[in-house]
């Protein structure tokens, strides 16, 4: 299926230009066949997930450079080596089919090319690996392998084999539609093996991912995916019938449906976010419960253009942040995060974090949370925050998940198990008039 390869290139190089996988892939995905989609799946999200050590492989292997033209060849060449390396294809399958995409690609004279760097790498395998730096040898970026390395040093290779690993499908149940117990059983009767999750009450994790419409009651809400650490927010929060709730970056929504769950809906819920398209995808995940809220698009930052005037009982700021706990998930972020993007991030969040506070009621909660596992983006942020607000008080998160932080509480990504997230909790002080 040289057609495939050809797809799953170009996609490649739509990524390295900077674009997300997550926008690209499904407009491949319809320029191939159905039954060929799993295997373009598994060429993007696995060539991206090593992309480093493959990039550092394939330059090794060529004599100069290629030129920005040819970034789609560049890509082949990668795509071809992780199926020699990674996949259950057989090698002379691999080379024919990866070379004969090379026509696909309109580049009749990179044939010869393609088909002596996959030989070579069959041939000097060991000694093209052994030639890779620490950082390309773990498939990361050396930035971002430091960072690991220096924030969690004791933990830093288990971090880096779950990032390479292929994240697990978790699901919500909806416990206002029937017990995790009772889903659990529906699951069994529909062959589909899981188990629930260690921390999150109605988490569930199945065994191999499937696609949503094989989950029993899925279009009728009875689960959500979401992943286990996200769905702790909720239980963090602990929010009460009829309080006023702000979720600040709310799409796409799988907190807010959790939050509404927790309360059969009886919440007063405001769902805000700067980007309007991204709401319609709150909207279709709330209808699919059966729930409805008040959806804002707004910066969160400045609060005078959306906000009412009435404070909130309780806000979650889920941040915009590295994503550095769900490379996994996100693998084109090794191409695209840089260092210096986090200092930028730290200042954003605490901007939000500083805009939020007036909104909030004195008494009143806010959970900061983030998908980091970078210090600089979850207590460094929070730290600076308490620095310069008085009436902000920590609240400490005794719990039997994670690993409890100077402030706030650090989930670290697992390879069968849950993502990496990080949670702290703040109080708004009551203050005399």
């Amino acid at each position: 299926m040289p057609e495939v390869r050809a797809a799953a290139a170009r996609c490649l190089q739509a990524v390295a230009n900077g674009q997300s996988l997550s926008r690209e892939l499904p407009r491949w995905e319809q320029k191939v066949k159905f039954e060929q989609r799993p295997l373009l799946r598994e060429l993007c999200y696995g060539t991206l997930r090593f992309y480093p050590l493959l990039d550092a492989v394939v330059n090794q292997c060529i004599k100069k450079p290629m030129k920005d033209k040819d970034l789609d060849l560049h890509m082949l060449l990668c795509l071809g080596v992780y199926q020699l390396d990674y996949m259950r294809i057989a090698d002379h399958a691999c080379i024919n089919t990866t070379v004969n995409a090379v026509r696909k690609l309109k580049k009749d004279w990179a044939k010869g090319l393609t088909n002596a760097v996959l030989r070579r790498f069959q041939r000097e395998r060991d000694t093209l690996l052994a030639n890779l730096s620490e950082a390309e040898a773990c498939a990361h970026p050396e930035w971002l392998h430091q960072a690991i390395i220096e924030a969690w040093p004791e933990q830093a290779e288990a971090i880096i084999a779950a990032n390479n690993s292929h994240p697990p499908l978790c699901l919500r149940n909806n416990a206002t539609r029937q017990t995790r117990d009772a889903y659990l059983e529906q699951l069994t009767a529909a062959e589909l093996a899981a188990s629930p999750c260690a921390f999150a009450a109605n988490g569930i994790r199945l065994a191999k991912p499937v696609d949503v419409s094989k989950l029993p009651g899925f279009e009728d809400g009875a689960a959500s995916v979401q992943d286990e650490s996200a769905q702790l927010c909720a239980e963090l929060l602990q929010p009460q019938a009829g309080m006023r709730i702000l979720d600040a970056c709310a799409a796409p929504g799988g907190k807010s449906g959790h939050l509404l769950e927790t309360t059969g809906g009886e919440l007063s819920l405001t769902c805000l976010d700067i980007d309007d398209s991204r709401l319609l995808r709150v909207q279709d995940n709330l209808e699919r419960l059966d729930f409805s809220a008040e959806l804002i698009a707004g910066d969160a930052a400045r609060p005078e253009q959306w906000w009412d005037n009435e404070t909130f009982d309780q806000i979650l700021l889920d941040a915009p942040c590295s994503a550095s706990g769900v490379v996994r998930r996100n693998p084109d972020i090794k191409l695209h995060r840089l260092s210096t993007d986090i200092a930028t991030l730290a200042a954003t969040q605490l901007r939000l974090l500083k805009a939020l506070w007036p909104t909030l009621k004195p008494g009143g909660r806010l959970l900061y949370a983030t998908c980091s596992i970078l210090p600089p983006e979850n207590t460094g942020v929070v730290e600076a925050f308490l620095d310069e607000e008085p009436n902000a008080k920590h609240c400490p998160i005794t719990a039997d998940w994670g690993l409890e932080q100077p402030l706030g509480r650090q989930l670290l990504p697992q390879a069968d198990g849950h993502d990496g997230f990080y949670y702290a909790v703040l109080e708004k002080a009551w203050t005399e008039n």
